[in-house]
């Protein structure tokens, strides 16, 4: 909905907000068909392509005025409390494997998308979905330790979790567990 209420957000003008938004979305329609349309793949698996497609739309969002803009209400920081966290992360938690928007999460805790947000910057320091993109690649590697290395791949458990850029996968895995994926899934 507009921020007036009535109706689809919807684009406003055609030149970025500013050079860094024009910058990202860019980096975001090169990664899309790079990554994702690119790769057959990766067209398969309908996580994969839900994702994009939300990282397309809220990079253009990000990026060109619309009318979804909004200025934060007081409600929205108020109800940015640890139950919404915990109702959050509960439904992310049940749902990982899902295609998932954060107005799926904020619906399941209650609140608004940016109460939601507030909620996991004030007491996690991340974003409702940079917490799901953790959850997920937590179950990657829950997946990588018991998979059958002659039957299981890499890239078969990133792309089943979300992730078609083998790059940032093996980035964010070596980051969060000090080693690469591939040395997981042989241990």
């Amino acid at each position: 909905m507009g921020a007036d209420g009535r109706g689809p957000v919807r684009l406003t003008g055609l030149r970025p907000v500013d050079e860094a938004s024009n910058r990202q979305l860019g980096a975001v329609v090169a990664y899309v068909r790079d990554h994702v349309l690119g790769n057959p793949a990766a067209c398969a698996s309908e996580l994969l392509v839900a994702s994009a497609a939300q990282h397309l739309a809220a990079a253009t969002l990000a990026a060109l005025p619309h009318t979804g803009r909004t200025d934060p209400v007081p409600a929205d920081r108020t109800d940015a409390t640890p139950a919404t966290l915990r109702r959050a992360i509960a439904y992310i938690e049940a749902n990982a494997e899902r295609d998932v928007t954060l107005a799926d999460i904020s619906g399941a805790a209650f609140v608004t998308p940016r109460a939601l947000q507030y909620a996991f910057r004030r007491h996690l320091g991340t974003t409702p979905l940079g917490h799901l993109r953790l959850v997920r690649l937590d179950a990657a590697h829950r997946d990588l330790l018991a998979a059958d290395p002659a039957t299981a791949t890499v890239t078969g458990i990133a792309m089943r979790w979300g992730f078609a850029h083998q790059g940032h996968f093996a980035g964010l895995y070596r980051t969060a567990y000090g080693q690469a994926p591939g040395d997981t899934l042989r241990a």
